[in-house]
């Protein structure tokens, strides 16, 4: 007799049907599993054993053959026990085979016989459910599975007795409900910084409009310090984004708790990340910080000491809003719907441009080290702002500044006014200016005739790219969505050409 029990193997954040197949045979004793396992799947075999012998049931003196089909497709993780172990239990009668015909599976074995949690448990719910089925699936992962639908039969036990016994009818498992992670108490708010008008300026527009930013200026003007501050002016994630976020962060195994938020994910990796991390790789093709940062914010400090290969592999997503992992064997896709801010010191020593200092290798030294931003990589970058060091009156005798609830609002208002728009376009999917096409960029974003005249004398002298172009469009577009202005003026494109020169004396260093 063949027990039969339905699993998933994660190909990117999609879930692949995978059928368990358990046959308990006359024969030497020996439990072999087929069917392309890696490692972790092939030592689960040892932690069936003991998980079955701690529960009390006993494994009978026959041959076990353990087949997951499609053999040709390879199964990688340790999600792979619960179903294997239910698989041997329906085969000996330790539980009705027909129980389990309703449900997907996933769960890794602790040698006591209790279940622990595993990556991907919202991905194999919805999986589960678009082959009509609920989900079985550890009780640490159940909040995290919730999820995917309220519809959704799930049972999250805590041990295989406890699914047993629940089958038997002598405990009821009840459904686990969604769990939301809190925010923290004590957001970083953009009144504590003092001084940097023109930088917070350009960061409400940074939000407004889902646009990259480059901050350029000495050490401690507070770079790091407005970027810390950009995810608490930025609108919550709808619900649609909320799952395609937690779907990456859960088949990276980085839902704390199975607990989910709105807040937008905020990622900041340390200079020395190689390509992998950042882009995505490895033997299991596991999603990088891009990626993690998908619906959020990328935060690459000290940008020119990443190595240049890491910084132009983050081309295609910054144009396409994905990840393309190809390798020899496989090829998977992560989302990457990013916005990147970075920020970097001007020269090797920080200190080029500001009064009172001058470098020792003279402007060798910073032209130097803005050479290593590639051209490419910075024409792909909307708004480009110098960060000048802060005054000591600014320290001293501080102006009033807004707090990021204050700037927020503004914010989510402009970002209302762009979905209404691109309603109107038939283009649902598209949510901010930054992320729509030529095509209609250059239909919502038609600048009056002083505009226009300013827009065509700047893109000569300053030989702008088409890209750079369309991108200088884009951003008028959202401080005109910041005005409430329907017509894009002539100090609109002043603004957004401004936000654009910092960034031209670079692409002329590289």
């Amino acid at each position: 007799m063949v027990s039969r029990v339905a699993t998933v193997a994660f190909h990117g954040i999609e879930g692949l049907p995978v059928d368990v197949q358990v046959m308990v045979s006359p024969g030497k004793l020996v439990m072999q599993i087929v069917g392309l396992p890696d490692k972790a799947v092939a030592e689960s075999r040892e932690r069936v054993h003991a998980a079955l012998h701690a529960s009390g049931l006993s494994l009978p003196p026959k041959r076990i053959t353990v087949n997951l089909a499609p053999a040709d497709l390879p199964k990688e993780g340790s999600h792979f026990d619960l179903a294997i172990a239910l698989g041997l239990m329906a085969a000996l009668g330790a539980i009705p085979a027909d129980a389990l015909s309703d449900y997907a599976v996933v769960g890794e074995l602790n040698l006591d016989g209790t279940i622990a949690p595993v990556a991907g448990a919202l991905p194999a719910a919805i999986a589960a459910n678009a082959m009509g089925k609920g989900l079985i699936c550890p009780a640490a992962s159940g909040p995290e599975a919730a999820w995917a639908g309220p519809d959704i039969d799930i049972l999250a036990p805590r041990s295989l007795i406890a699914l047993a016994n629940h089958f038997r009818g002598t405990q009821v498992l009840t459904r686990p409900e969604p769990a939301v992670r809190a925010l923290p108490a004590n957001l970083p708010d953009l009144a504590d910084i003092r001084g940097q008008e023109s930088a917070k300026r350009a960061l409400e527009v940074v939000a407004a409009g889902g646009h990259n930013l480059l901050m350029i200026g000495p050490p401690g003007s507070g770079k790091s310090m407005l970027a810390q501050r950009l995810p608490s002016i930025l609108p919550p994630l709808s619900t649609a984004e909320l799952l395609e976020v937690s779907m990456i962060h859960s088949v990276a195994g980085q839902l704390s708790g199975g607990k989910l938020s709105d807040r937008r994910p905020f990622r900041a990796p340390h200079h020395s990340a190689t390509m992998a991390s950042l882009i995505g790789g490895g033997l299991r093709a596991k999603p990088g910080e891009v990626s993690l940062a998908h619906h959020g914010v990328l935060f690459l400090d000290e940008l020119p000491e990443f190595s240049a290969q890491a910084l132009d592999a983050l081309r295609q997503p910054l144009e396409t809003g994905e990840c393309v992992i190809a390798r020899a064997n496989h090829r998977v896709s992560y989302p990457a719907n990013i916005q990147l801010i970075a920020a970097m010191n001007p020269c090797r020593c920080g200190m080029a441009g500001e009064p009172g200092h001058t470098c020792a290798r003279g402007p060798r030294c910073a032209a130097d080290y803005q050479a290593r931003i590639s051209g490419p990589l910075m024409d792909r970058i909307d708004i480009r702002i110098d960060v000048p060091a802060v005054s000591a009156a600014d320290l001293l005798i501080p102006a009033a500044s807004e707090r990021s609830a204050e700037v927020a609002r503004r914010v989510a208002a402009a970002r209302d006014r762009q979905r209404e728009r691109f309603l109107e376009f038939g283009a649902p999917h598209i949510r901010t200016n930054a992320q729509c096409s030529t095509a209609i960029i250059e239909k919502i974003a038609e600048p009056d005739r002083g505009g226009l005249t300013l827009l065509q004398d700047a893109a000569e002298k300053l030989k702008f790219s088409a890209r750079g172009y369309h991108r200088i469009l884009k951003v008028a577009r959202t401080i005109a969505d910041l005005d409430g202005q329907r017509a894009i003026g002539r100090i609109h494109i002043a603004e957004a050409i401004s936000y654009r020169i910092a960034g031209e004396r670079l692409i002329a260093a590289a």
